[in-house]
């Protein structure tokens, strides 16, 4: 996948994060990407360690980036200490 893919996983993973751990911390296109990203690295790591293997395919790393990003927006949470 090339550099546009990623940052396009990247802003549809870090968008659904937001709809499930329902924060504004994060908000705009460019910090939505960086915590899509950051969490497709984590989702990544998560899939080798569950033993589900390195990610392919569309599906399998909008899935894991976006459980990744969830991980992530969770922790920026826990950091603010906001509700």
């Amino acid at each position: 996948m090339d550099v546009l893919g990623w940052l396009f996983i990247g802003l549809l993973c870090g968008g659904i994060s937001g709809w499930f751990v329902g924060t504004r911390s994060v908000s705009g296109c460019l910090p939505t990407v960086v915590v899509g990203i950051l969490g497709a690295v984590i989702g990544g790591w998560l899939s080798q360690t569950l033993g589900f293997g390195q990610v392919s395919g569309f599906v399998g790393a909008l899935v894991f980036g976006t459980l990744g990003a969830i991980l992530v927006r969770i922790v920026l949470k826990a950091i603010e200490g906001r509700d």
